[in-house]
């Protein structure tokens, strides 16, 4: 009887350790895919501060400043004038097809 009561505790003792473990298995996977996030906000943040770094070096030119006051206000210089391009015309068929080549149109 007494041999049952240890192997009882010692069944228990070990179920709570085991309980405790996956416990912490849970943890580190939680804390590892955290670590991925952070890893992967820093690269993204890093990527738009190189870009806002680059824009506010052109902005530091007068060229770069021309150009992104044309961009956001669409304007022009005096005496330049706007060139819009526009696409050829679609040439429509200005014959009918003959009655044979109607029919015959059916068959392709």
């Amino acid at each position: 009887m007494r041999q049952g009561v240890v192997i009882g505790v010692l069944l228990l003792v070990a179920f709570g350790l085991l309980s405790l473990i996956w416990g912490l298995m849970g943890k580190a996977r939680v804390a590892i895919t955290e670590a991925h996030n952070a890893e992967r906000q820093y690269r993204a943040l890093e990527t738009r501060k190189e870009t806002l770094e680059a824009n506010l070096a052109a902005l530091g030119t007068k060229r770069g400043q021309d150009a992104a006051i044309r961009t956001a206000f669409g304007v022009a210089r005096p005496g330049e004038e706007v060139i819009v391009v526009v696409p050829p015309e679609a040439k429509n068929p200005t014959t009918t097809p003959s009655w044979w080549e109607w029919i015959t149109s059916w068959f392709e």
